[in-house]
């Protein structure tokens, strides 16, 4: 039956039009609604059974590709990290497909909607539960192909088939990484299984390369790239990690999420908070085997991760458009988790992730509301006052609000888990991962820590400013807006209450398993060093109980990912109890130190701090009578430009990539294609026949004596030649 969770998305997406020709479109929309709503209802059985019960589990459907040694078969796995994926992707997809049937009533071609929402959610599907990486592979290009469609939904607009073909090129390039890192791994493993490439990591095994005489310990494997040798795990982590950058949108390859914004607004909460963008956090997350023995590869993820955080907060200040705001915050945020899994606290990268969905999802619904109450009007400059029109969703938009900015209790735990939102626990989280880090050594761990609190009051900066002059203050918008409002389907307000629900708890109520003291058993092996590192951080909220156990489970967590931590965490075990009773004594002073690691307070307490400031900031300029007065950084400033301009990206790329990549394809178009190849080739022998023809008609001119004259004269040639034979043989 595990089959069904993903099978049952692409049965909607090939039954969606040819129903809606029989029984009309609203038997499709409700067709491919209910058999998500089914699906997800199964992703949270099997999310119980396989992460809270531990029964990891792998259903081989067929063998797909078999060629001597390169053997790939079709499977289902099932662990924790892909139980948590279906749980994310079904729950939010079948919200979005619900809160569709109302948003599109008024687009038409609803059928072709939700076939393409469909088959983008199995290609998802396909990428999370993959055993392998080919298969993964093909989720990947999938859900690329899909969001595509989406995207360019409304083809007839040339803005919207320009941000899909730029969506589609840039994330060639990353894909390109992809492919080449999956060819590396072949190479090097003989094989493309998760469980045996990642195996032959964790124990350090003995690797062959392909075609090669003999091997060596796979760390210490090297690979000949341009006529240098370089480590084998930091290509192919590297690599891969490319390919992750050009799906998650991370700085350098983040200019197609803005962009991408022309689609439909469910595409923007589907694409943003639960399905493409995340394919990067769980790529990594699920080789993170490799990024543990590849420490460079992991730096690179830290850097990429926490610049991204930082740069796509700087540009959200200055954006209007309402979608494109959620968009900039939605290209951080993965930052955040980026870099939380580079500095190895994949289990604080995965939670952060589970509660991005909800508020962001939340975010991105609730954006859409406003557009239809307010006639399609995307401009926040053009709104404020919308509370009024709008009462609901602005309840539902302040919970998001104060669920991404991150509103909590630092260093306070109810019933052994932090209080706050959803944001407040898991980006915490993130954050203190980093400094951790970065105190232990690990490369750009406080580079990240200090770009995470920079990003922090940022995104509270602009969260509110999107409140304000959305919802409060007067109303900027046009006379027919505000007499005549738009009123919002039901069936887009429902699908908003779960996840306002999730972005208040989810945080709370599901600590204890991501990071907490219960993570150890709920990964289950699925996330390498996954106590150790987490529970270091999770002390440092406020525990004070359970630390023998807890240090077991460390040792125990480490030995369950094939030792790659292993005397880390068994030296950590035995000194932790001195040091868990020092936080104990002194942490409300302090901070907390754990395992040799001190936490200050000051730490534990940034991350509210800039929260405050950030939200103060937006409070103190946009809550007055005029809120698009002029403010710290002014119109025609060139750092108003380099912000509002998106740091010149797209202007960059269009001097450096696009504007000679067109002058090259004109080139061989024109000169090598059209002169040399036609020219010389088929349009060459063309014309030279047609010229020859042209000739031989000239000669044929129609009169009797032209004819007498041209046979007169060739009489007299050949008696000519006839006379000199006869001549000759004489």
């Amino acid at each position: 039956m595990e089959p069904l969770v993903v099978l049952l998305p692409l049965f909607g997406a090939m039954l969606s039009m040819p129903l809606s020709r029989v029984a009309g479109a609203k038997a499709s929309e409700v067709l491919t609604s209910g058999l998500l709503g089914v699906a997800a209802i199964y992703s949270w059985a099997l999310f119980f059974d396989v992460a809270i019960g531990g029964h990891d589990r792998t259903r081989v459907l067929f063998e797909w590709i078999g060629s001597g040694a390169f053997q790939v078969d079709w499977a289902v796995r099932l662990d924790t990290l892909s139980a948590t994926m279906l749980v994310v992707i079904n729950s939010v997809s079948f919200l979005v497909h619900v809160y569709s049937m109302g948003y599109m009533k008024e687009y038409g071609e609803t059928p072709r909607f939700f076939a393409y929402l469909s088959l983008f959610t199995f290609a998802m599907l396909m990428l999370v539960t993959a055993d392998n990486f080919v298969q993964l592979f093909f989720g990947w290009e999938g859900v690329g192909l899909a969001s595509y469609l989406l995207i360019g939904f409304w083809y007839k607009k040339k803005s919207a088939n320009d941000a899909a073909i730029k969506a589609f090129v840039v994330n060639r390039v990353g894909d390109f990484g992809f492919a080449l890192g999956i060819f590396c791994i072949f190479y090097v493993f003989n094989t493309v299984q998760f469980d045996e490439v990642l195996n032959a990591v964790r124990t350090n095994a003995v690797a062959t390369p392909f075609l090669a005489a003999e091997g060596a310990p796979v760390r210490q494997l090297t690979i000949s790239v341009f006529g240098a040798d370089w480590h084998a795990l930091t290509i192919i982590g590297v690599l891969l990690f490319i390919g992750a950058m050009g799906k998650s949108a991370q700085f350098l390859l983040h200019t197609w999420l803005p962009d991408a914004m022309e689609g439909p607004t469910p595409v923007s909460a589907l694409i943003h908070a639960a399905t493409m963008v995340t394919a990067g956090v769980f790529l990594v997350c699920r080789t993170a085997e490799i990024y543990e023995a590849a420490p460079a590869a992991a730096a690179m993820v830290t850097l990429i991760g926490a610049t991204t955080a930082f740069f796509a907060a700087t540009v959200g200040l200055l954006q209007d458009d309402i979608k494109k705001i959620v968009a900039y915050s939605t290209c951080s945020q993965l930052g955040y988790m980026f870099f939380a899994a580079g500095v190895g606290a994949y289990g604080a990268a995965m939670f952060h992730l589970f509660t991005h969905a909800f508020f962001k999802a939340l975010l991105f619904l609730g954006s859409g509301a406003v557009i239809i109450g307010m006639h399609h009007e995307q401009d926040t400059k053009k709104m404020g006052g919308v509370i009024n029109l709008l009462p609901l969703t602005h309840i539902f938009m302040l919970i998001g609000t104060i669920a991404i900015t991150g509103v909590g209790v630092p260093g306070v735990k109810l019933f052994g888990v932090p209080l706050g939102t959803a944001g407040f626990v898991s980006k915490d989280m993130v954050i203190e991962s980093a400094f951790l880090a970065g105190a232990d050594g690990r490369a750009f761990g406080m580079f990240a820590f200090f770009m995470g609190l920079g990003a922090a009051a940022m995104t509270a900066f602009y969260s509110w400013r999107l409140m304000f002059l959305t919802f409060y203050g007067p109303s900027r918008a046009p006379d027919h807006v505000v007499k005549h409002p738009h009123e919002v389907p039901s069936t887009m307000l429902a699908p908003l209450a779960p996840l306002a629900l999730g972005a208040l708890v989810a945080g709370m109520a599901f600590y204890p398993q991501f990071v907490g003291d219960k993570s150890v058993a709920f990964w289950n092996g699925a996330l390498p060093g996954t106590g150790a590192a987490v529970e270091m951080v999770a002390d440092a909220h406020g525990g004070d109980d359970g630390h023998a156990t807890e240090d077991s489970h460390a040792a125990e967590a480490a030995h369950a990912s094939g030792g790659l931590a292993a005397e880390a965490s068994t030296s950590e075990a035995s000194t932790s109890k001195a040091s868990a009773n020092a936080a104990d004594e002194h942490g409300s002073e302090h901070g907390s130190e754990h395992g040799g690691h001190h936490v200050p307070t000051w730490v534990l307490w940034a991350p509210f701090a800039m929260m405050l400031l950030g939200s103060g900031a937006a409070f103190a300029h946009y809550s007055g009578r005029n809120p698009l007065k002029p403010g710290l950084l002014r119109e025609g400033g060139m750092i108003y430009a380099f912000l509002k301009n998106k740091w010149y990206f797209d202007e960059i790329y269009d001097r450096l990539l696009v504007r000679p990549a067109l002058a090259i394809g004109r080139f061989l178009w024109k000169a090598g294609d059209g002169r040399i190849i036609d020219g010389l080739g088929p349009d060459g022998v063309a014309a030279s026949v047609a010229a020859g023809a042209r000739r031989l008609v000239k000669a044929q001119t129609g009169y009797m004596y032209h004819y007498a004259f041209a046979m007169l004269i060739g009489v007299g040639i050949f008696m000519t030649y006839v006379l000199v034979r006869a001549g000759g043989g004489q």
